[in-house]
C-alpha cells in the first residue's frame, strides 16, 4: 500500500516538473527574444 501511494505521488511530481520545464523554457525563450529585439531597437 505504501509503495502505491508513493508511486502516485512521484508520478504527479514528475508530470508537474515536465509542465514546469516546458513553461520555464517558453518563458526564457520569449524573454530572450524580447531582449534581442530591445537591443536591436536601441542599437538601430
Amino acid at each position: 500500500m505504501m509503495s502505491a501511494e508513493k508511486n502516485a505521488k512521484s508520478s504527479r511530481i514528475v508530470s508537474w516538473v515536465k509542465k514546469l520545464g516546458f513553461w520555464g523554457f517558453m518563458f526564457f525563450l520569449i524573454k530572450g527574444l524580447i531582449w534581442l529585439a530591445v537591443t536591436y531597437w536601441i542599437v538601430k
